[in-house]
């Protein structure tokens, strides 16, 4: 208890939670801690103080995790397939030459227990088609994990140690929200396989979109060294909370350029909780819109760029039943401000289901509050898969109806609407037609498509002929094309 005391007045030493004299006796002892402002070091002694005590407090919560994933290849030789080969050897080489060969891929990351019982949070990259995971503790021990689940989508994974007889180390969650630029923070993970190593660093900017693939991004952005092996490791905060999970680096070198990314706790919470309980579904807004430059701000005459301006509203979603309208600037949500459409969906996102969101909203000059009901994306229209086959330049394809639901598993607008292909087939028809999954069908000789069901009627009519006419929509452009079979 006295040790934890001690940490305390470090920790608010050096952020200059309280303001020390030069003799190192503390000045306004009476504030009480909550209500203490943030300030700069006021002496020397400030800056002389360690961060010692905290490394120690989350440490032991950071975790080497070690994965081995087995991948199948196939020897390949320029003689296997040539006919006069085979005329001598027919297939006494197969074994050799063709059978599949499997290679073992060996990676390591790191991971963050956030519970006693052996409950690790990880990057989804780090774990990715793993088919062994090993976690190696601060003290050495190991443990064998298996995954309880992976998110792609925000780069999250969660792990179950086996055989956890003691209670573990773990990071307790803090508030990511109330995290600000200047903030002080560590970054612990195992770079480059080295060992466990810690950094130390500001929160340099908040909200950092654009970094990665994944459709959630809200990056808390920090100058603590971040390299290859840190994935899935702490970023915690000078009260030893855990405030991110280190996902991404910037670089051209291979090497930290100061510029680090950790997914926000509070996303992280969300995505615990959906992964251990099998049921991941998130809130979505049915409304789309685009960020506010200096140009809109003055034709809507705001007094200065932000917030998102609403140019579409799905009918029935929870935004049009909430209230919002195009031409509504989305200012914050739940009092936190949003400045562009990414912000927006990850602020949703992070939100419980059928509960309600607060949408500040400015509407004709004036701000209005706006209570959206917080629910899943629909199967409406029903998605109608179907895998297409016969003489037809489709044959080989797999199509459904766009659907608000499919469109948040597939990662795409969930305004979207038509019939998506969602896959291609090899060797097939669809593909030497050069269709690709993603594409629109739009038109087939002539006849507009909106439904899967339309698609079969116009096909099986067009069965009766050689030559097919067919329109799709690719990155947002309209492909058309002549075929004969």
């Amino acid at each position: 208890m006295q040790a934890r005391w001690i940490s305390k007045i470090v920790a608010f030493a050096l952020i200059g939670l309280a303001t020390i004299s030069s003799t190192g006796n503390l000045a306004h002892a009476q504030s009480d801690e909550a209500t203490l402002d943030r300030r700069l070091p006021s002496s020397q002694a400030d800056i002389k103080m360690s961060l010692s005590p905290l490394v120690k407090q989350t440490a032991p919560a950071v975790v080497n995790i070690y994965t081995k994933k087995v991948v199948e290849q196939r020897q390949r030789t320029p003689f296997f397939n040539d006919p006069f080969f085979k005329q001598f050897f027919g297939d006494r080489f197969g074994g050799a030459f063709g059978a599949p060969r499997q290679r073992v891929e060996r990676s390591l990351g790191s991971g963050v227990i956030v519970s006693g019982n052996g409950t690790v949070v990880t990057n989804h990259h780090v774990i990715d088609g793993a088919s062994e995971i090993r976690v190696v503790l601060h003290d050495n021990r190991e443990f064998d994990a298996d995954l309880v689940g992976s998110d792609e989508r925000t780069d999250l994974a969660v792990l179950k140690l086996r055989g956890v007889d003691n209670e573990l180390p773990a990071i307790p969650f803090g508030d990511s929200d109330a995290v600000e630029v200047g903030d002080l923070v560590l970054a612990i993970g195992n770079p480059f396989g080295v060992g466990q190593t810690v950094t130390s660093g500001i929160v340099s900017a908040l909200a950092r979109a654009g970094v990665t693939g994944q459709d959630y991004q809200s990056f808390i952005q920090t100058d603590a060294a971040i390299n290859p092996g840190n994935s899935g490791g702490a970023l915690v905060d000078i009260d030893g909370n855990l405030i991110g999970v280190n996902s991404a680096i910037f670089t051209k070198s291979g090497g930290s350029n100061g510029i680090g990314f950790a997914v926000p706790a509070n996303m992280v919470k969300v995505v615990m909780r959906g992964l251990i309980s099998g049921d991941l579904r998130r809130p979505w807004l049915g409304a789309a819109g685009q960020s506010v430059t200096a140009d809109l701000a003055a034709s809507l005459e705001l007094d200065r760029p932000h917030g998102v301006l609403i140019n579409k509203v799905r009918a029935g979603s929870p935004a049009e039943r909430g209230g919002l309208q195009s031409g509504d600037v989305v200012i914050a949500v739940n009092g936190l401000a949003v400045d562009n459409p990414n912000e927006l969906k990850f602020r949703i996102a992070t939100l419980e289901l059928n509960g309600e969101a607060k949408l500040s909203v400015l509407r004709r000059g004036a701000e209005t509050i706006l209570a959206m009901p917080l629910e899943v994306a629909p199967e409406i229209p029903a998605r109608d898969e179907s895998i297409i086959d016969g003489r037809n330049p489709f044959s080989g394809t797999k199509i459904a109806n766009m659907n608000p639901a499919l469109a948040d598993e597939l990662g795409i607008d969930t305004l979207s609407e038509g019939v998506m292909i969602l896959a291609v087939a090899r060797d097939s028809l669809a593909r030497r037609t050069r269709l690709q999954a993603g594409d629109y069908i739009v038109e087939v000789n002539g006849q507009p498509i909106d439904t899967v069901a339309r698609f079969k009627e116009v096909v099986r009519a067009g069965e009766r002929s050689r030559d097919w006419k067919i329109s799709v929509k690719r990155d947002g452009k309209v492909l058309t094309g002549d075929f004969t079979l």
